[in-house]
């Protein structure tokens, strides 16, 4: 099979917002563009082929450093939502901003290191070397005093003298692996934001008992036929290079979607290798 260019792109200019389709324009469409995707990024990644909230309002442009840019509404709608608890949003693919429906949710807790006991499960992966010294102190300060910002975290974790990179180290770390989130922002530092972190089972105490009947290869076949439904085609590396399962496992998944008759091995008249692609957009 031969990938359509045309089709790729018409379905591409759907999923990601681009001309001719219409700008999001407020906090209530950016919601549904979230729920019809079931995950997207915050700012677009280079090198990563995934919508994101920024170029479905700001359009296909990089994210402008000035402050008063238009396409910066999206920050507002973003910590507006913090503790409405319409999305779950963290810094999960890659380590960067993403949000992710709350039907869909479930299906990456189920891929976490998490069981059902948040006064437990990190004690696991902390002797298994899986969780660093500053995550674990991170962790346990918000275990044993609740929600706190950043700026309080971080004294009351014993970080302070830490490196600026081994504490956002420690957060991103326990984000990706959904064992904590930011809720809300304090007008609290320099700058007077800073964002307040909580634990994910005290923020959605129902996210651990929608998971466990997920299996982990369940959900990685969901989250692939969300991903090939919003980018339409790409390549075994590109779908290890965002999740970071491993080829094994990205190609297992990805052969149950064949298998399924959603999706075939074509090959891309631009580029070179074996690509898989939504049969529709093949001729």
């Amino acid at each position: 099979m031969l990938i359509d260019l045309s089709k790729l792109h018409s379905l591409r200019a759907g999923t990601f917002r681009l001309p001719p389709t219409k700008r999001l324009s407020s906090s209530a469409q950016a919601l549904t563009f979230v729920d019809k995707r079931g995950f997207i990024y915050f700012w677009p990644i280079k090198g990563i082929d995934l919508p994101s909230l920024w170029t479905a309002v700001a359009g296909d442009r990089p994210v402008a450093d000035k402050h008063d840019d238009p396409g910066h509404i999206t920050w507002g709608w973003k910590d507006d939502a913090l503790d409405k608890k319409v999305w779950y949003y963290g810094k999960i693919l890659r380590g960067k901003a993403t949000f992710i429906s709350l039907d869909i949710a479930p299906y990456y807790y189920a891929l976490s290191e998490n069981y059902g006991s948040p006064e437990e499960d990190y004690l696991i992966a902390y002797r298994e070397g899986r969780l660093t010294q500053a995550s674990k102190q991170v962790y346990e300060t918000l275990l044993d005093h609740g929600s706190l910002n950043t700026l309080d975290l971080r004294k009351m974790a014993k970080l302070s003298n830490a490196k600026d990179s081994e504490f956002n180290k420690a957060l991103q770390q326990l984000q990706m692996d959904f064992k904590i989130l930011p809720v809300g922002v304090a007008q609290a530092g320099a700058w007077k934001y800073s964002h307040i972190y909580e634990i994910v089972m005290r923020h959605y105490p129902n996210l651990s008992e929608q998971a466990r009947k997920i299996t982990e290869s369940q959900a990685r076949v969901k989250l692939l036929g969300l991903y090939f439904s919003m980018v339409g085609a790409a390549q075994l590396r590109d779908v290890n290079k965002l999740f970071g399962w491993g080829n094994e496992v990205v190609k297992k998944a990805v052969a149950t979607l064949v298998e399924g008759g959603g999706l075939g091995e074509a090959l891309h008249p631009q580029a070179e290798g074996e690509w898989i692609s939504l049969i529709e957009l093949c001729r």
